[in-house]
């Protein structure tokens, strides 16, 4: 087994590698792969995710490792902002000594489901349906009509199970159950893991290839939320297909870092600016840049003003920007946004780069503005919102670092 260690925004790096392999790591996309100088030696760079993932068929799998360019604890962060109501931004997530991704998650989960557990498994109600020799619950009449041909027993009945057998710990179990299957947990790990295993003696496990079971917040799962928040990390994998029609297998955990990057900025940029009213939406996509209504247009936060009108668009850029102007591709579909929404001003937000924010007035426009803002992902948590902050008070319309931005 090969195993290939990247670093995100590292470069091409070689690797000797099959044919079969090559086609493999090309086809998942989780890397990218471009022929190198000799038969058999391959040039690899990641692909803008990181994490780690066995890849391709068992005979020749690949151990790929994706080290991200941020901190993990700063990920983790990041991470609780994905655009769900369920998280674990109430507290900060022990990631551990660990420097990699997979090994920090499956440690992090496993000390959270075990925090969960302390106060014993949580019960709860789940409906079930049956054939059953006593009536229990209510009979599903046109059910025993249908299947019985008039027999009074065995009975179909719909009633409610007091169960340890509920969404919140099948999720628990699966991620559990997963984890044990991934390469890079180290023993100690598995070992906490399958501790969790026996305190959730029986509850179902997940089915392979259905979607997951569907959980809701409440008080009484509040000491849950952690860990479900991070089961859900753990849960998501993919297999790919290639043009023939086989499948690649994939077995890990990959992480988008530009999708990563988009919910954070999104989802904290909308609760700052719910200081100063109006409303936001993710991902408006009743725009287009044509009367015909053919070319459609998703900016990725449209601030909406008190008066119910669009106030500002933004969009974020998971890219360095050295210089004002560095990406000029950015800059026209912004002016698109503006132009169609009828917008005197943009922001595009960028995960690194030049410290202040920097206005590009736009010549021939009638005043439209485009704000370039960089971030400092590397920050601890509380500055790094205070910089979400600052430039919530530029999109409502206020002074911040010497710029008066006009919604």
């Amino acid at each position: 087994m090969i195993t290939v260690r990247l670093r995100e925004s590292g470069g091409w790096q070689g690797a000797e590698l099959t044919a079969a392999q090559a086609t493999a790591l090309s086809a998942s996309e989780l890397v990218l792969v471009a022929p190198g100088p000799r038969p058999g030696l391959w040039r690899l760079r990641d692909n803008r995710r990181v994490g780690a993932a066995a890849v391709g068929p068992a005979r020749q799998r690949i151990q790929l490792r994706v080290e991200p360019k941020i901190a993990i604890d700063r990920l983790f962060f990041l991470l609780g902002y994905a655009r769900k109501p369920q998280g674990w931004r109430q507290e900060e997530v022990d990631a551990g000594e660990h420097d990699e991704l997979l090994p920090a998650l499956a440690y992090a989960f496993a000390r959270a489901a075990d925090r969960a557990l302390r106060q014993g498994v949580l019960l709860g109600y789940r409906e079930t349906e049956e054939a059953s020799h006593v009536v229990r619950g209510r009979i599903r009449v046109p059910d025993q009509m249908r299947r019985r041909y008039g027999f009074p027993v065995p009975i179909e009945v719909r009633y409610d199970d007091y169960t340890v057998d509920i969404a919140e710990n099948r999720l628990l179990l699966g991620a559990a159950h997963r984890l044990l299957r991934m390469p890079g947990v180290s023993a100690d790990i598995r070992r906490l893991l399958r501790h969790l295993l026996v305190r959730l003696d029986g509850v179902t496990r997940l089915v392979p290839g259905l979607p997951s079971p569907h959980w809701t917040p409440n008080r009484l799962n509040a000491r849950y939320h952690t860990a479900l928040g991070l089961a859900d990390l753990v849960l998501r994998g993919a297999s790919y297909e290639l043009d023939d029609g086989t499948a690649v297998r994939v077995d890990g955990l990959m992480l988008e870092m530009w999708r990563v990057f988009e919910d954070f900025l999104t989802v904290a940029l909308a609760e700052e600016l719910r200081a100063y009213g109006g409303g936001v939406r993710f991902q408006d996509g009743r725009h287009h840049l044509d009367r015909a209504r053919q070319v459609g247009l998703r900016p990725d936060l449209v601030y909406v003003s008190p008066d119910g009108n669009p106030g500002a668009v933004v969009d974020a850029k998971y890219k360095h920007e050295d210089s004002p102007g560095g990406h000029p591709a950015d800059l026209y579909q912004m002016l698109a946004y503006c132009t169609v929404m009828g917008l005197r001003t943009g922001h595009l937000v960028y995960a690194a780069g030049f410290p202040s924010p920097y206005v590009h007035d736009i010549a021939g426009t009638g005043g439209v503005r485009i704000v370039e803002t960089a971030l400092d992902l590397s920050l601890p948590s509380e500055r790094l919102l205070a910089q979400v902050r600052d430039l919530a008070q530029e999109i409502a319309g206020r002074q911040a670092t010497g710029t008066t931005v006009s919604p």
